[in-house]
């Protein structure tokens, strides 16, 4: 579900490029195919999270999956561009549904907070294989004079087989007993956990995190490329081969990197400090960012891909220790506010570093410092959780209450 989910979504800016000239729109209207979809995810986390912990998981996510199933096969009678954002809106709120499904399921699968933290790390690296090949195919399709949405029938094909999958597999069943905090399941009740200070504080840092990673997929090409006047993206300042060919796919490195990251997650994140991790890789973004602020292009075309294995582990961590702070019948709920502001950061932190960007004459260098504001506040989070560990207290209680059978 992940990697079909990424498939789509990481794939924007390629598709994005074909519908400007399809339909001659501009680019704040093209955006509209990035933000709009956010909106929908976040909107969805938030109203609608609390139906994995109302009618159980396996129904939240076989509704989601039909719902994106049904937007998918849309595409191939999408030939107008208002069609094709509402089909793109309507797969966003779909994504909100089953991925809270999915994200509380991992915590009913997994018999210990740190089990659910590597289970996480998995789950997201296959996230991370979906970015890297959507693109791909989206380019190998438009190379082969097909149209573009035949990468959204792919993606409803895999969906099809993950909801065939997902009614003949036995999901864990907490609702049998049919207790009174689970029948109290309500959106009011999954608002209310936005006041409270472990979701707000693993929202908060999932914000900064994306609206950070962000830069990278959005910012980084137009960043690196030598004369930012032209219209075509130039790399002859990168005089070596090696450097011309990683200034062409650094988004690509980028993607490479956080999904081997996330892989090697699995194992790390089950015999090390969660904490001393996530503050040691968070300070790895920033010192990043701002050498390669420092040094110049030829020095970030290195350094931003290299983000990728910093940010790697840090996402899934959140959602796992922000999940795992809450009992079991309130996954799916907590899992919709992360998601809310995980969205939120996702449309957000691109649209700040453009207008800070646009207000510096067009430079992306600025938008970057942006980035690496967000960065150092994450860090400074980090910090602070390492040195105070805030949440100790709290995940050995729910170590006992939920996991101790």
């Amino acid at each position: 579900m992940f990697m079909m989910f990424a498939m789509t979504s990481d794939s924007v800016g390629e598709i994005i490029k074909e519908v400007k000239v399809a339909f001659s729109v501009t680019n704040a209207q093209a955006s509209l195919m990035h933000s709009l979809p956010m909106l929908g995810i976040a909107l969805s986390g938030l109203f609608l999270g609390f139906l994995a912990d109302k009618i159980g998981r396996k129904p939240t996510i076989i509704m989601g999956l039909a719902i994106f199933g049904v937007a998918c096969y849309s595409f191939l009678v999408a030939d107008d561009f208002l069609l094709i954002v509402s089909l793109m809106s309507l797969s966003g709120v779909a994504v909100g549904v089953f991925k809270t499904g999915a994200l509380a399921l991992i915590g009913d699968i997994s018999s210990s907070t740190k089990q659910h933290t590597s289970t996480m790390n998995g789950a997201e690296a296959f996230f991370g294989v979906g970015a890297i090949i959507g693109p791909l195919i989206v380019a190998y399709l438009i190379h082969q004079g097909v149209a573009w949405q035949w990468l959204y029938v792919i993606a409803g094909g895999v969906c099809t087989v993950l909801i065939v999958g997902a009614l003949f597999v036995k999901y864990p069943n907490y609702t049998q007993e049919k207790s009174e905090s689970v029948k109290q399941v309500s959106v009011l009740q999954s608002l209310a956990l936005v006041k409270n200070p472990y979701a707000f504080g693993f929202s908060v840092g999932a914000f900064l995190y994306v609206a950070a990673e962000s830069a990278i997929y959005v910012w980084m090409p137009s960043y690196l490329v030598c004369d930012a006047s032209t219209l075509r993206a130039t790399y002859d300042c990168y005089t070596e081969g090696f450097s011309q060919t990683l200034a062409i796919y650094s988004v690509t490195a980028f993607f490479i990197l956080r999904a081997a990251g996330r892989f090697v997650g699995i194992w790390m994140m089950s015999r090390f400090n969660w904490a001393l991790v996530l503050m040691l890789f968070s300070g790895g973004i920033v010192l990043c960012f701002g050498a390669g602020l420092m040094g110049g292009k030829q020095l970030a075309l290195y350094l931003f891909p290299l983000t990728g294995i910093f940010m790697s582990v840090i996402y899934p961590t959140f959602n796992s220790k922000g999940i795992s702070c809450f009992p079991k019948h309130q996954h799916g709920s907590v899992a919709g506010v992360i998601l809310f502001f995980t969205a939120a950061g996702a449309a957000a932190g691109p649209f700040i570093m453009g207008l800070v960007s646009d207000a510096n004459g067009g430079d992306a260098k600025y938008g970057f410092m942006v980035a690496t504001a967000f960065a150092a506040i994450l860090f400074i989070g980090m910090v602070y959780n390492f040195v105070k560990n805030p949440t100790q207290k709290r995940l050995a209680e729910i170590e006992a209450s939920e996991y101790s059978n």
